[in-house]
């Protein structure tokens, strides 16, 4: 493989002068310009990234922190991420926390470690361990998904989508309105879509009771087995169930259709996250879109403004939703 000093041989030209055309840094005239260029092309040197980043100061790779790699939204999302950054020249090293809390705190060190130019954490929890932690970094900093404290928040409108949901159940005449959260740990996911639905019924003075509630864990299988104690263990059986997420919706679903349930005329069914599943599901799945390739694309820009040394005031940006309406309504 050449190197920068066989580079210089072929061009007749100093390891300095290639350096300088290498990275667009300093005076080079026109004709050695133009030799150093034809050189390296027919020679196919590769600048070494190593040796890039000593004399930056920048790796060029920005740390991504997924809570599970697996999710279409954390697809969507890293697909909005990776497109703004690569088109400045970036690119992402993903990590993934498998939804263990002591994991991004881990994931973190280890990324800076790894010398990143910046990171952005998709996250699930708010503990004071994270805080200190992202406290302590010198490098940028971005959280998309949970409102962290001192830190450059992107938020999706948890409440007031969840708030919604249940109103559109309300004006189509429900009453008895069942609801499948996560644990409020997550406070986005956990709390605010639950407090969204819980105020929503209080509104509208219609009761909520307790067997009504059921938790999972993101997974279409607590959704199942969620439905499963909603529809089994209440004396007074709801007519709609939103769950806060469209795996468990569709967990649901699933319970449903096993046991002669028919959705939307006995149960209508809502979720969040408008999933490419949630449309081929029969029947198709209402949802809330989040945007996520846009929540994505937001989020890398907040890093890149950082990266350019932009000062920026800590903030919170919170982002836009839809309510998708399909025949499970």
């Amino acid at each position: 493989m050449p190197t920068i000093k066989d580079v210089a041989k072929r061009a007749g030209v100093s390891r300095t002068t290639v350096s300088r055309v290498l990275n667009d840094n300093g005076y080079v005239s026109h004709e050695a310009r133009t030799r150093v260029v034809e050189a390296v092309k027919e020679m196919g040197y590769i600048p070494s990234a190593h040796a890039k980043t000593m004399r930056t100061k920048r790796s060029g790779v920005i740390g991504v922190i997924l809570p599970r790699i697996s999710t279409e939204t954390a697809s969507r999302v890293v697909n909005g991420i990776e497109e703004e950054l690569a088109a400045n020249g970036y690119q992402i090293l993903l990590t993934n926390t498998q939804l263990k809390p002591e994991k991004e705190i881990q994931n973190i060190k280890l990324l800076k470690s790894r010398q990143v130019d910046g990171i952005i954490l998709l996250a699930t929890n708010r503990n004071q361990d994270l805080l200190e932690t992202i406290a302590d970094l010198s490098i940028p900093f971005v959280a998309l998904g949970q409102e962290l404290t001192g830190v450059t928040s992107v938020v999706y409108d948890d409440y007031h989508s969840a708030f919604d949901v249940t109103e559109s159940f309300i004006s189509e005449g429900h009453q008895q309105i069942g609801f499948i959260g996560v644990p409020e740990t997550d406070h986005a996911v956990g709390f605010l879509r639950k407090q969204g639905y819980l105020d929503a019924m209080a509104k509208h003075n219609l009761p909520v009771k307790e067997e009504w509630i059921q938790d999972g864990n993101f997974s279409f299988e607590s959704g199942y087995q969620a439905a499963k104690q909603l529809m089994e263990q209440a004396q007074v059986k709801p007519t709609a169930v939103f769950a806060v997420t469209d795996r468990m919706a569709i967990g649901a679903l699933g319970y449903l259709k096993e046991n002669q349930i028919n959705v939307p005329s006995e149960v209508a069914l809502f979720g969040i996250g408008a999933s490419d599943l949630s449309k081929h599901v029969t029947p198709p799945l209402s949802t809330v879109d989040y945007f996520n390739e846009d929540a994505g694309q937001k989020t890398a820009q907040l890093i890149l403004e950082q990266l350019t040394g932009k000062i920026i005031e800590k903030e919170k940006i919170k982002l836009n939703y839809r309510l998708i309406k399909r025949d499970s309504v």
